[in-house]
């Protein structure tokens, strides 16, 4: 079994905060996405990315893969497990995703589980339910059409080695689905034994950062950065969304940090669409002319405005 090393994979310090990790992961998830790079490898590294964010973007996984990390064993091709480690590890067995092997027998523990299941001699079990992460950039939210997705079942021989069935189904996101969402595509899991039924197929839906819209729920928003001028005088200012340019008129003496609320530009609902918000965040230049200098000291020395006034009370 292959060792992984999820900071490589991520670019990131061992030491690296949870912001960092998702900065990373947000970065490389966009740049290997199948449906934006062109290189053949492209499903690969993405599968890699999502399962190294997967473990360092996860508290207890985290702490667990640090433990591992201190191991003394070869961080190699041939890398195994501590002794026991299996057992430590099987608190998040059950549920089936589409990671590597490192993965499976260091916070899975089920592909085992269903080889001796399917050795014991039942002669008619349901097909174990399988689950699978299914990442969207937040456009794809927005579209009808039904998007490609691939994954395997663990299936054993008789003398009980692994032989995956690899599938891809097309399926059509239902309106509405937000970050860690299950759907349930029913008899598309793994098989049964005998007569018996498969199992269900599980995608978990992880939207992936976006680079400027935060989520809320279904409501998203978005820092609108303006000059100091703009905020005191008001103005008309063209800014981005999910649905295209659209024109967001600032009010005269607005304060950094408000909200303007945007109705139906959010993400896309049951009912119809969610708003977004605009959060005005009032900045500066960070270099000034001489004469631009002159004008900030002859406003500061005309006006009355003391933003520390309650200080004072």
């Amino acid at each position: 079994m292959e060792f992984k090393d999820y900071y490589k994979i991520l670019g990131v310090n061992e030491d690296a905060d949870l912001k960092t990790i998702k900065t990373a992961y947000r970065k490389l998830a966009r740049k290997h996405h199948p449906d934006v790079s062109e290189h053949d490898d492209a499903g690969k590294k993405f599968k890699e990315v999502a399962e190294a964010y997967e473990v360092l973007g996860d508290e207890t996984k985290r702490s667990e893969y640090d433990q591992l990390r201190q191991y003394g064993g070869q961080q190699g091709p041939q890398f195994e497990p501590p002794p026991g480690w299996q057992r430590q590890a099987n608190s998040h067995a059950g549920q089936q995703h589409d990671f590597s092997d490192f993965f499976e027998n260091i916070f899975g523990g089920a592909h085992s589980q269903s080889g001796r299941q399917q050795q014991s001699g039942f002669s008619g079990q349901r097909g174990r339910d399988i689950e699978v992460e299914m990442p969207l950039f937040l456009e794809d939210t927005l579209s009808d059409e039904a998007r490609a997705i691939e994954y395997s079942l663990p299936q054993y021989n008789a003398q009980g080695q692994r032989e995956d069935i690899h599938k891809t189904l097309k399926v059509k996101i239902p309106a509405g689905v937000s970050d860690g969402e299950r759907i349930r595509l029913k008899g598309q899991g793994g098989p049964g034994v005998g007569k018996s039924p498969a199992g269900d197929l599980y995608l978990r839906i992880r939207l992936i950062p976006h680079p400027m819209y935060a989520i809320d729920g279904h409501d998203l928003s978005i820092v609108v950065p303006v000059t100091p001028w703009e905020a005191a005088l008001g103005t008309s200012l063209t800014v981005p969304t999910l649905h295209g340019k659209i024109k967001l008129t600032i009010k005269a003496n607005s304060q950094s940090g408000q909200r303007l609320r945007v109705k139906g530009k959010g993400l896309r609902t049951r009912k119809g669409f969610a708003d977004l918000f605009a959060v005005l965040k009032i900045v500066i230049p960070e270099t000034s002319s001489d004469q631009e200098q002159q004008l900030w000291r002859q406003l500061a020395t005309q006006s009355n405005f003391n933003p520390r006034q309650e200080w004072e009370a």
